[in-house]
């Protein structure tokens, strides 16, 4: 009742521009959403290990590259040079590895994933610990996420105890902080016992 006793009440120029208005509101539309934060709808920047030491390990890792660059939510950032290696606590022909920079929105657990489907596509098994692969896949870092769980430990624990992931790794990344651990640069040199070579 108040409502209406309101509009009754009202000059006709005042029923004019408050019809006008609700006209425009019901033409404009609804209001825009607001705009995302940039960085978050780019998604967490995040390093991937892949290694090879079966069948034609070159090969492996440039379809590698391009699968993991294809995954929905991601984009390939930056890829490093290949490096050979010896295997380490294992048998077996020499490895090649790399690491590759992403951007992407998926969630850690989805992309490893979608990581070890990429494995499954290029026969990876796992006979055993340590075992030689047709391709081995490891996340090891995603943005500053520190995450523990049965099926992922971020950073990788691994991560500052192995040449052939910190060679490359420093390559894209010479300023990296890894979290618990210290500079790629220094954690390097703790590792220079181990035989990496860069290739072309």
């Amino acid at each position: 009742m108040a409502a209406a006793s309101r509009l009754s009440s009202a000059t006709p120029a005042a029923w004019r521009v408050a019809r006008r208005e609700a006209v425009h509101r019901r033409t404009r539309g609804p209001e825009p959403m607001p705009a995302l934060n940039d960085r978050a709808a780019a998604g967490a920047l995040a390093y991937v290990g892949l290694g090879a030491n079966l069948g034609d390990a070159a090969a492996t890792l440039n379809a590698a590259r391009q699968a993991i660059a294809a995954l929905a939510g991601t984009e390939l950032v930056a890829a490093s040079s290949s490096y050979r290696s010896a295997p380490l606590d294992a048998s077996g022909p020499d490895y090649l590895n790399a690491v590759v920079a992403i951007r992407t929105r998926l969630a850690p657990l989805d992309l490893l994933g979608a990581l070890q489907d990429i494995e499954a596509r290029h026969g990876r098994e796992r006979p055993y610990r340590h075992a030689p692969r047709t391709l081995d896949l490891d996340l090891l870092l995603y943005g500053a996420t520190v995450l523990s769980s049965p099926v992922l430990t971020l950073p990788h624990p691994r991560l500052h105890e192995r040449a052939f992931v910190l060679r490359p790794l420093a390559e894209l990344a010479p300023a990296l902080e890894v979290e618990g651990h210290g500079a790629v640069t220094e954690l390097l040199e703790q590792v220079a016992g181990q035989r990496v070579e860069r290739l072309a």
